[in-house]
């Protein structure tokens, strides 16, 4: 799992290497001016000799400059390292991201998802340049201060040992019981985002329902979850620091008062290698320290890592066969005897054997209660899922024998959720067709009856449209991205209730449009309104995951109970009214 995430590190792994070089580089030079600061003492300060003042003053000062030079490198170094560690990952992840089928996204949510691009990088990016920088300098120090302070006097220098195993040991006691909080507290972040993602994205809900008082204790709830997980947290790690001022100090009286019998009563230590041993004690211990950090920041990362690699390592379950088509022949659809669904252990399946057959250039018509699966239909047919059992057959192919983009480029789909992005009208109707000409747009946007209220705009196409199109009402923005589709002349089009927002007039327009301008385009409208289908070559009235009925207005007028109902309920009048107010709506 840590090889995968540092995997990412790829044009910066020279950084990386180089940082930990420039780092021994500097615990080099610390090392080397305590042996000197000795020499200082004992040959020149207690002596008086000036010149060896000055000569040993020279050395030091070198190495305090080279010493200096490799800290800024190992610092530039490992922040260059660390920073592109950070955006590799979120490029990777946003990358993987883009490939996921819905089965995928919904195993992860989206505030999940947002808290892995940050905060989870942002965790690993510290821990990273920690572990460059402090992982490799520490051991050295370590190790390096250890041999010199036993070839200056053993028996001294075994407080070190003694002080390194009961901070590890606490060390690892702490980490041990800290890491499960983190993970605890990465998923209350998790929560807290999705609250504040709610609350910005369906902020006119929130004020026209007056419940801003509501989203506000729920905010602070999420908070207090953040607050409690990381105290919790914080409070085990709380002790790491006043635990190691406690090693550490005790080693500095256990030094001068071992070390003041040595000089004095044993004469087997001298006064410049008594202050060389606290130079190396302060080495030993604050690179002990650093230990405790790194730790820390590691423990914290841990589980960022785990949720980094999670998204790393997912593969879209929608994926290319061994020899993909690139040509979808015509919109010819059949269903056989296809089983769907999204929880693959629950006792039904959302669609239940269903078998249907769609003539190329047909409007059919989608009608059905609210979770009849009328949604769940169509998104098998541009492989936005796949099938459990059965086939769903495209211009005389299994869908899933096409090439993925290929497939999805023919079958253009307006979905419930109109989604549109900050740009102009233009850059929004082009995510159709990058390459379309203005011509082409006016033409898509005519078509779907947005022209109208396009060029009332005092700019017209280049009008701009705020992120998640705030600025143009619901039926505006259904009718955009019902151009948007059109501009990629699919063989087969699929509206998923996306005419809900508009008058029935315009909805009138929209259709005749359709059957006038794209006669060979095989299109799917998924309705509430029973007119926006009754005008349909075909209906399908699908009820609890199965097809009920499929046949046209009459047919199903005649001998279909559900449809009947759905067409008395919304009426209200006789088969004559009817039609007859249809006809007013469309002059």
């Amino acid at each position: 799992m840590v090889r995968r995430i540092l995997k990412e590190t790829k044009e910066y792994k020279l950084s990386a290497f180089l940082t930990p070089v420039f780092m021994i580089l500097e615990v080099a030079m610390e090392m080397i001016i305590p042996l000197l600061i000795a020499d200082l003492v004992d040959k020149g300060v207690e002596v008086g000799n000036l010149s060896e003042i000055y000569r040993i003053g020279g050395y030091m000062l070198i190495c305090a400059v080279v010493g200096l030079f490799g800290g800024i490198m190992g610092g530039v170094l490992g922040s260059k390292a660390s920073a592109g560690l950070a955006k590799n990952l979120r490029r990777k992840m946003f990358e993987n991201i883009q490939t996921f089928s819905f089965e995928n996204i919904d195993k992860f949510s989206t505030a999940g998802l947002v808290t892995r691009l940050t905060t989870d990088v942002t965790n690993v990016q510290n821990a990273f340049i920690m572990v460059l920088r402090m992982g490799f300098r520490a051991p050295v120090t370590v190790i390096v201060a250890m041999i010199l302070s036993f070839k200056i006097n053993a028996r001294l220098a075994s407080n070190f040992l003694i002080a390194m195993v009961i901070i590890l040991g606490f060390m690892i006691f702490v980490m041990m019981k800290t890491r499960p909080l983190f993970e605890i507290l990465m998923n209350k972040y998790d929560a807290l985002n999705a609250s504040v993602q709610e609350n910005v994205t369906g902020i006119r809900v929130v004020k026209a329902y007056v419940r801003e008082a509501y989203e506000k204790t729920k905010f602070k709830n999420g908070s207090q979850g953040i607050y409690k997980a990381a105290t919790a947290a914080e409070k085990m790690i709380a002790f790491t620091m006043p635990m190691m001022n406690f090693v550490v100090y005790t080693c500095i009286i256990l030094i001068s008062w071992f070390g003041a019998h040595f000089i004095v009563i044993d004469g087997t230590l001298t006064t410049g290698e008594l202050v060389s041993m606290f130079s190396y004690c302060m080495n030993i211990l604050m690179s002990l320290m650093f230990f405790a950090m790194i730790f820390i920041m590691i423990t914290m990362s841990v589980a960022s890592i785990r949720r980094i690699y999670e998204v790393l390592e997912e593969k879209t379950t929608i994926t290319n066969g061994d020899n993909p088509i690139y040509n979808v022949p015509d919109g010819s659809i059949e269903f056989k005897d296809v089983v769907f669904g999204y929880n693959k252990t629950a006792e039904r399946p959302v669609l239940d054997h269903i078998n249907l057959k769609i003539n190329s250039g047909e409007t059919i018509g989608v009608l059905g209660g609210t979770g009849s699966a009328k949604s769940t239909l169509v998104s098998m047919i541009s492989r936005l899922y796949d099938v459990d059992e059965g086939q769903v057959i495209v211009g005389g192919n299994d869908v899933r024998n096409y090439d993925v983009e290929t497939i999805r480029n023919q079958v253009s789909v307006v979905l419930q959720n109109n989604v549109l992005f900050s740009g102009t009208i233009y850059e929004n109707l082009r995510w159709g067709d990058k390459n379309a000409t203005d011509e082409e747009v006016k033409r898509a946007a005519k078509l779907a009856c947005a022209d109208e209220f396009i060029e009332k705009f005092p700019e017209g196409y280049n009008t701009y449209i705020e992120q998640g199109g705030t600025n143009v009402s619901g039926g505006q923005r259904q009718r955009l991205c019902i151009a948007r589709a059109l501009l990629k002349k699919p063989k087969i089009l699929i509206l998923d209730d996306s005419t809900s927002a508009v008058d029935t007039a315009t909805d009138a327009s929209i259709r005749r449009a359709f059957r006038e301008e794209i006669p060979n385009t095989t299109k799917l409208i998924i309705a509430q309104r029973i007119s926006s289908v009754m005008d349909a070559d075909r209906i399908i009235v699908m009820d609890d995951g199965k097809v009920n009925d499929f046949g046209t207005h009459e047919e199903l007028l005649a001998r279909n109970e559900i449809y009947k109902d759905i067409y008395e309920q919304q009426t209200g009048a006789g088969n004559g009214d009817f039609d007859k107010a249809e006809e007013g709506g469309e002059n």
